[in-house]
């Protein structure tokens, strides 16, 4: 599994201690440093069964700079959906944390124990 983290987010210590804890085979992917391509987004929105909106850190200086409340510039359906997927690629500090990817394929955004928990099961 691969789990993409900022080490500076406690959410992400925190899934990162529970993995170490339970003895998971995983690799760390500092995603504001190795940033993920709009592909690789893609991909993960597919496994997480989510829209690029729900990912979203909407609270973040740079969401607010690229006025991504204004749902007329940024409609949350498939019409702006490449959008939001490029703003997430060019903005990685956009990117909901932690996302762990699983060996079965799925991912899940595992900011609470049982979701870590659940990524461990698959």
């Amino acid at each position: 599994m691969e789990i993409w983290i900022n080490p500076a987010c406690s959410k992400c210590r925190s899934a990162l201690s529970l993995l170490d804890a339970e003895g998971a085979d995983y690799t760390v992917r500092r995603y504001l440093e190795d940033v993920p391509s709009a592909d690789e987004i893609r991909g993960v929105l597919g496994r997480l069964g989510l829209e690029p909106w729900d990912i979203t850190r909407t609270q973040e200086a740079a969401a607010k700079e690229l006025g991504l409340s204004d749902r007329v510039r940024w409609p949350r359906d498939a019409s702006g959906r490449e959008a939001w997927i490029e703003a997430l690629a060019a903005h990685p500090k956009l990117i909901q944390r932690p996302i762990i990817t699983a060996d079965d394929g799925t991912a899940v955004v595992a900011r609470t124990e049982e979701s870590v928990r659940d990524a461990l099961s698959r």
